[in-house]
């Protein structure tokens, strides 16, 4: 498998193994490969969540991954970064966002993936909605 579109916006499932392992083949130098998986949950609060809903600013939403994806380059001492977001509706277990963050040790690789999971939910044009057994509404985002 060979991918190197390293920031994807897309409906379909991903694999966290197989991003896994592209990052790991593209470098001999890399020491240290830190994933963080976000998974759909049935409840927010105390309410049940039925599904979620992803929608995107089209364009804009790819252009500021990307743009996150650089900053987070040059801000830590990071060998390469992959952010693949789903849009798209998901029912509860289903993946939503994956970023992998891989470098030469590991301090580097945890703080750029937590930098990045935070930065994206506060800057990233890509909004949620829950929809629960008593309705639907759109979800604030906090880190």
């Amino acid at each position: 498998m060979t991918r190197t579109d390293r920031v994807r916006i897309q409906a379909e499932d991903f694999s966290l193994a197989d991003e896994v392992q592209l990052l790991q083949d593209s470098s001999k130098r890399i020491g240290a490969i830190v994933p963080f998986l976000g998974i759909a949950r049935d409840f927010s609060g105390d309410a049940e969540v039925k599904s979620i809903e992803f929608e995107e600013y089209k364009g804009m939403a790819l252009k500021a991954l990307k743009a996150l994806r650089e900053a987070a380059l040059e801000k830590f001492d990071i060998i390469d970064l992959t952010i693949v977001h789903r849009v798209t509706t998901v029912g509860a277990g289903d993946n939503i966002v994956l970023i992998i963050a891989a470098s030469e040790h590991r301090k580097a690789a945890f703080e750029a993936c937590e930098w990045t999971i935070d930065t994206l939910k506060e800057t990233v044009p890509i909004w949620k909605k829950e929809i629960t057994p008593d309705g639907e509404s759109w979800v604030t985002e906090h880190p």
